[in-house]
């Protein structure tokens, strides 16, 4: 790989490891810690989290698809064509997240400052469905951009 297109690789490859950590630390210990405690619990954790979240994790989509991209055109060949697929991903990660997360985020900030009301069971399934997508496209793009790593680390001599 050209030295550019390593100065970019060596932006993306961290930047979609946050991504993919972030959104997967999530999925493995947040998730399962809001099913194990009482539901306003959950939705006061939640509604306070999001506050925090939406600015890093914004950051850190917008990071990883930027760099992805980059790559792509600075890179050559099969690791430009990784890299454009790693920026796909990012960016579905973004639209699952904007078109399917966030909405929902609205509900428990509502749902924290009254009640729950009868069927949010399914909502917050549907929450953890588009988390769900969400790691594993980010994931997808980071071990994207492992595999160009791997495919374009020199030969020892």
């Amino acid at each position: 790989m050209r030295t550019p297109a390593r100065y970019v690789h060596g932006a993306a490859l961290p930047a979609t490891g946050l991504l993919a950590g972030a959104f997967g630390y999530g999925a493995v210990n947040v998730v399962p810690t809001f099913g194990a405690v009482p539901l306003d619990v959950r939705l006061t954790f939640h509604t306070a989290m999001m506050e925090v979240n939406e600015p890093v994790m914004q950051s850190a989509m917008a990071l990883a698809i930027l760099t992805s991209f980059g790559l792509a055109v600075v890179g050559r060949g099969l690791p430009r064509r990784l890299a454009l697929g790693a920026g796909v991903l990012t960016v579905a990660s973004l639209l699952v997240t904007v078109f399917g997360n966030v909405p929902l985020h609205a509900h428990f900030r509502r749902w924290a400052a009254t009640s729950a009301p009868a069927g949010h069971a399914e909502i917050l399934q549907r929450w953890e469905l588009f988390h769900t997508i969400r790691t594993l496209t980010a994931l997808s793009a980071f071990a994207l951009m492992i595999v160009i790593a791997v495919l374009t680390r020199p030969e020892p001599p």
